[in-house]
């Protein structure tokens, strides 16, 4: 019934297994891939023929995760998996960014690739396995796809480079000092194709270091995958590129002046307008026959970029008359919004972001329910992308995937100049609202950011700047390197690559290829330009903040303190009783976790100094020797019993009330008097003995003893 072809290797420290001809077998490519125990099936299928008039190239991934890998079944009130989690939707964008270039020009057919998690050992990432699956699956299928690639994870530790690090290794890196770099790169046998990673300042030499070390290991999986390949392949689809050379001739003919002129405007509304007329212009001169070429598009679309890439290259020449590694003028401001804990707006040449720090407390952490665990994050940034940023009318409403993507690469820039969470205790949540785009707003937010949160007061290690870097790369190896891109230099070059760090190093590296040739030697250019830039950019930043900001009056504040963990029961009192009583009284939040750290939140200092007292009343041990202010409780024969540390009573004997004898403790003292009392010590029997003569009740100052008559 099943024809099974079954490949597998020793892979780092697991075995990688792929799998086909069992599961899904009416799809076009299915494997199931298997590192460890963690497994995700790839099936992929594709139209053989594409929409009439179609002319973008419909490629989607989907990558879900089930959570029955994990033996987990799904939070909520339907018990079942819902909207795409932000991992299962950057995870898509991750498999996305390197397949899609490597399918043959032209091919214009809807290609769906579907990965599925299907178990999960809680130390393999399931991404790389699923890249890998969904490689094997197209390179099977017999769509025009000209790969196969693989992944690979690379940690950093000690200056050596790990291999497919396990998921609790890559958890939290902020927290792990051991870990510096969290990097996944994909590529085919001859080139990188895709890298995305967060790291800790490391240099450029360390970072390029660890995309040529993923690539060396990647290649026995792309063997692999050629193994299976031949056993197991279908037979390739027919497909002929089109010929459109006679359209390009036809509108380079027609045009090619008119869109020179065209780029030669340096304002973007201007000359998109300027461009999108010079198109009409030539449409108008072409024949009916002409116009209903399938082709005309594509052939448009070469135009722009033999006009854009041919100035760049040989006459070094960029659409807004900047040199190739000049930053457009920049304008840092912060404090704009009086309200707000901290925000700031950061323009470079057309592109802006208004972003905003809100500070809040441990109850307003994200609490995350992934595969590997459940965790909390207290680092939250939002990024928003409305359409009046670049001008146009259309789709308004909850991020998209690239909105996610974005918020997670400025995140992953952040995150790693975050002081800890003992140092500073609070929850940081960024909104970045684009107002402006061309080119690179995630940069701008990374750089407003950085300017928000030091606006609101959080010790930042160092601020951070990101810069976006692009590549001409003609076929005779000319290549340029452009710094800082606008949206037309990103659409049209070879490739794109953003890099945000401080001065010290690099925080984080995205970078996807479109074209195979890109050597290590243009990557190291590529990067020790976008090192100057990142620097002239912090320069500019740090204009905008000539002295440290105060923290905001509307922001709460939080203090910190550490009890010991068996105390943690007598805090939080049967039921959560002792706890609600202290948030009560004090009218402070009060968090506490199971280490012992305690959080005291309001914006009312003395709220926070009552909870304190209250808790430490709980906690802290009365000292033998020291005076406490207490209360009579309770008066009896012998003595008086007298509340003097939080819930704690001691017996002041009859003896020890005054310096003279007295007939009943009755004479001087009376229930809920206030006294001053000093702890002598306790009995064998572990009861307080406290006394009262030897202090100063008008002052609480210990006086010198007197003796009785």
């Amino acid at each position: 019934m099943f024809n099974t072809v079954k490949k597998e290797m020793e892979w780092g420290h697991d075995t990688l297994t792929l799998e086909t001809g069992k599961v899904a077998r009416q799809a076009d490519g299915c494997v199931i891939a298997t590192y460890g125990e963690t497994s995700v099936m790839a099936a992929v299928t594709y139209a053989k023929a594409p929409k009439p008039g179609q002319d973008f190239f419909p490629l989607t991934v989907h990558y879900n995760e089930k959570y029955y890998a994990a033996g987990k079944i799904p939070g909520g009130f339907f018990k079942r998996e819902a909207r795409p989690t932000e991992k299962e939707t950057l995870t898509s964008r991750l498999i996305d960014r390197p397949i899609r270039p490597l399918f043959v020009e032209g091919f214009k057919n809807e290609v769906l690739v579907i990965c599925t998690v299907l178990s999960h050992d809680l130390e393999n990432d399931p991404d790389v396995v699923a890249m890998i699956a969904a490689s094997a699956a197209l390179t099977i299928s017999g769509a025009p796809f000209m790969g196969p690639i693989a992944g690979a994870r690379v940690g950093f530790v000690d200056g050596d480079y790990i291999l497919n690090p396990s998921v609790d290794d890559m958890q939290d890196l902020k927290n792990n000092p051991e870990q510096r770099l969290d990097l996944v790169v994909a590529g085919t046998k001859d080139a990188v194709m895709m890298v995305e990673s967060e790291a800790y300042e490391l240099s450029e030499a360390e970072m390029l270091g660890a995309v040529k070390f993923g690539h060396d290991q990647m290649q026995p999986v792309i063997d692999l995958i050629v193994s299976l390949a031949e056993d197991a392949a279908k037979e390739p689809m027919d497909f002929q590129a089109p010929d459109y050379s006679a359209i390009l001739a036809r509108v380079t003919e027609l045009g090619e002046q008119k869109m020179r002129d065209a780029y030669a405007i340096t304002d973007k509304q201007e000359r998109t307008s300027a461009v999108a007329a010079a198109k009409e212009a030539i449409k108008a001169e072409l024949s009916e026959e002409e116009l209903e070429d399938a082709n005309l598009g594509t052939a448009l679309k070469k135009l722009e970029s033999k006009v854009l890439r041919g100035d760049v290259v040989k006459n070094g020449k960029r659409i807004d008359g900047r040199a190739l590694d000049t930053v457009r003028p920049i304008v840092s401001e912060v404090g704009m919004l009086p309200r707000t804990h901290g925000s700031a707006l950061f323009t470079r040449g057309e592109t802006q972001g208004l972003v905003v720090t809100t500070l809040g407390t441990g109850d307003d952490e994200q609490f995350i329910d992934a595969l590997h665990g459940n965790f909390k994050s207290n680092f939250l940034l939002h990024y928003n992308f409305p359409p009046y940023s670049v001008g146009e009318v259309g789709r308004f409403g909850p991020p998209g995937r690239r909105e996610i993507g974005h918020g997670k690469l400025a995140w992953r820039a952040l995150q790693a100049v975050l002081p800890s969470s003992t140092d500073f205790p609070y929850t940081v949540r960024l909104v970045s609202e684009i107002t402006e785009s061309n080119g690179s707003s995630s940069m701008a937010t990374v750089c407003g950011g950085s300017l928000s949160m030091m606006d609101a007061g959080v010790p930042l290690k160092a601020p951070v700047a990101g810069v976006a870097m692009g590549l001409v790369l003609e076929d005779d190896g000319d290549y340029a390197v452009l710094t800082d891109i606008l949206g037309d230099e990103d659409h049209l070059g070879d490739m794109d690559f953003k890099v945000a760090g401080t001065e010290a190093g690099i925080t984080s590296l995205q970078m996807d290829i479109k074209v195979a040739g890109i050597t290590p030697e243009i990557m190291e250019t590529a990067l020790a330009q976008a090192k100057d830039g990142r620097v002239h950019i912090l320069g500019e930043m740090a204009k905008a903040l000539s002295e440290a900001s105060e923290f905001s009056e509307h922001a709460p504040r939080i203090e910190t303190m550490q009890i010991p963990t068996d105390k943690i029961r007598e805090v939080i009192g049967s039921g959560g009783k002792v706890i609600r009583e202290i948030v009560e009284v004090s009218g402070a939040k009060v968090d506490i976790n199971d280490d012992g750290i305690i959080k005291i939140a309001s914006a009312n200092g003395e709220a926070i100094k009552k909870a304190y007292e209250m808790i430490h009343s709980i906690v802290a041990e009365p000292e033998e020797g020291k005076i406490y202010k207490g209360k009579v409780v309770k008066i009896v024969d012998f003595g008086a019993f007298v509340n003097f540390f939080g819930k704690r009573d001691g017996l002041v004997h009859v003896s020890q009330i005054e310096n003279r004898r007295l007939n009943h403790p009755s004479d001087v003292l009376k229930e809920g008097q206030e006294v001053w009392v000093k702890l002598l010590g306790f009995d064998d029997r572990g009861k307080v003995r406290l006394a009262m003569k030897m202090v100063d009740q008008e002052t609480g100052e210990e006086a010198a003893a007197e003796t009785a008559d």
